[in-house]
């Protein structure tokens, strides 16, 4: 008996909500997560000790651990911005720490695996300090993941500064995958990052295994303004090169006024469910409630929900229980 093995691949908090839900179900996951954020304390550690960002690999850490809530609290605590340590989450100063100590990004977060009781692999998207830059469609150029969203700025196409390679570990984990999700999150900071060598890019079309996005509920100002659920995957396919995408994960029922009139205000709006345009590009969907309104009025995707949607979606699941 062997569990299936599934590849998540994105970044920042729609990843970690992801991962949070389908680390309850019997599947061996592997998490190749973008290293490009260049805000707040991921950026100041990356240029200061000339490292891959951690932020979102420690968010992925406290996600998928599975130990005592106040351990995971304690890894997420950020220090006061006046101290000599301004700001930084202790997560993102253990990261470093264990990098300095090994060298390399993709052992020191092996290590702290195993230190913190993980369920899955972490891989980072490269073992480089990166940084990607947007095209915009009217002609500029904006460097770093957290100066591209502009709202007004509409996104022609993102890549990096120079050539990156994609880890032997990361590809191998394509090859064996029995499902790769790409997950919830910024389009062109969190998720598309994570395609743009051509290590990756050949991987993924050589891989014969079924390939699911789960598509954000929401518009994200300066990224996905206007776009539909096709927007949203014509825009990964062009970034790869092909029609990768098999299937697309969605909630299409419509929220209360008074939370969309928030949203709205914010220069977001719901995510345009176009089927019919789904069904011309034969991309499968799945339309199931996995959206919910937290206790702050914020729409939010239900871990739980998502990771059995999820885990419905496996392939002949008695293959690998028999």
């Amino acid at each position: 008996m062997k569990n299936p093995n599934i590849v998540v691949i994105g970044g920042g908090s729609g990843l970690s909500v992801l991962l949070k839900g389908l680390k309850h179900f019997p599947v061996d996951i592997t998490a190749i997560v973008t290293v490009a954020d260049s805000g707040g304390s991921s950026g100041i550690l990356k240029r200061e000790f000339n490292i891959p960002a951690p932020g979102d690999l420690r968010n992925v850490m406290v996600a998928l651990s599975d130990v005592e809530p106040l351990i995971a609290e304690v890894f997420q605590h950020r220090f006061k911005e006046e101290s000599s340590i301004g700001g930084h989450p202790l997560g993102n100063l253990l990261i470093t720490a264990m990098y300095e100590i090994t060298g390399d990004i993709g052992k020191a977060m092996e290590k702290l695996r195993k230190l913190f009781n993980i369920k899955g692999k972490i891989l980072p998207a490269t073992l480089e300090k990166i940084e990607i830059i947007a095209e915009k469609e009217n002609g500029k150029l904006r460097m770093g993941e957290s100066n591209i969203p502009v709202p007004g700025e509409k996104i022609k196409r993102i890549f990096y500064a120079k050539d990156v390679k994609t880890p032997k570990e990361n590809i191998d984990a394509i090859k064996k995958a029995d499902m790769i999700i790409f997950s919830i999150g910024s389009l062109y900071t969190s998720i598309i990052p994570n395609l743009l060598s051509e290590d990756m890019q050949e991987a993924l079309r050589n891989s014969k295994s079924k390939k699911i996005y789960v598509c954000n509920a929401m518009e994200q100002p300066g990224e996905t303004e206007g776009y539909t659920v096709s927007d949203h995957i014509l825009s990964i396919n062009k970034h790869v090169g092909y029609h990768m995408i098999d299937k697309v994960i969605f909630d299409s029922r419509k929220m209360s006024a008074d939370i969309l009139e928030r949203y709205l205000e914010e220069g977001s709006s719901p995510v345009v469910i176009d089927k019919n345009n789904l069904e011309k590009l034969k991309i499968d969907y799945c339309d199931e409630k996995i959206v919910r309104v937290d206790e702050n009025k914020k729409i939010r995707h239900n871990p739980y929900k998502l990771g059995a949607v999820i885990y419905s979606q496996i392939d002949n699941l008695d293959d690998f229980y028999n």
